[in-house]
């Protein structure tokens, strides 16, 4: 179902959802996802969304569905909706949750489109909080922690939350990977953590454009030794952050000025 302006559009392997087909999924707390900013029908890095789906249905399910699928639900949805948007696309298996699973059990995709979105200025102040996801690799739902935490953050005056690790390292921020800058270099924080799309497109254009970058455990101890921080998700891919925790962090426009470029430079693609 679709509004004048092409929004919302919630489809069910590649049709219109019914209640039928949403109201198991609506009491479901075990898929994956991936989200996507799409524009003229063209989205960055789309290998990587493809990855990260099949890599998350064989840790989830022991199974994936054909890039083939996926593609067409995504193609469906973007048809029914408008050229720009916002795009989420779920993995579930029919067996639901609280169960024992095997192969012959059929995953869906279900796919959702709303306007755009660039996410806010900043800079952000980001509380720090010890929290370590369950198989933060995966894009999972269900995550209860990032919005209670974030709704603590929001509390204590800050922003947004970031992740300290029980070794004490920053490893993402609720719904954001953190990116630092050391005067020449990017830096990556050195921990488990979901390794976002638009940081996979990042990465690999820095690397063509020969920009310094490694990875490092960041903790809060060590933040006054770097020049700067930002943080990038879906909606962009450099947001600046003026505070962790009790840190205030430097002005880095030269670190959010190689971000945007970096993911300039990624060609879109038809999807």
């Amino acid at each position: 179902m679709s509004d004048l302006l092409g929004f919302p559009v919630t489809q069910h392997n590649g049709q219109a959802a019914t209640l039928a087909d949403l109201a198991p999924l609506a009491f479901a707390g075990y898929a994956h996802f991936t989200a996507m900013q799409v524009r003229g029908g063209q989205v960055r890095g789309l290998d990587l969304h493809l990855a990260r789906l099949h890599a998350a249905s064989l840790e989830m399910f022991g199974q994936a569905l054909p890039d083939a699928v996926i593609l067409d639900a995504l193609r469906n949805a973007i048809r029914a909706s408008a050229p720009d948007l916002s795009l989420v696309a779920t993995v579930v298996s029919r067996a639901g949750e609280f169960v024992v699973a095997d192969k012959r059990q059929p995953l869906d995709v279900l796919v959702r489109t709303s306007p755009p979105a660039s996410g806010p200025a900043g800079p952000l102040s980001l509380a720090a909080f010890e929290h370590e996801r369950m198989l933060p690799s995966v894009k999972h739902v269900g995550e209860v922690a990032k919005t209670y935490l974030l709704r603590q953050a929001v509390a204590q005056g800050h922003d947004d939350a970031a992740f300290v690790d029980r070794q004490g390292r920053l490893s993402e921020a609720s719904i954001w990977n953190l990116a630092f800058w050391d005067g020449s270099a990017v830096v990556w924080p050195d921990a488990a953590m979901l390794t976002g799309t638009t940081l996979g497109v990042v990465q690999r254009q820095l690397e063509k454009m020969g920009v310094p970058q490694r990875r490092q455990a960041v903790t809060l101890d060590t933040l006054p030794g770097l020049a700067g921080a930002a943080v990038m998700n879906s909606w962009t891919p450099g947001i600046a952050v003026r505070r962790i925790g009790d840190t205030a962090m430097p002005d880095a426009p030269r670190l959010l000025a190689l971000l945007h470029a970096a993911y300039q430079a990624e060609m879109p693609v038809s999807v």
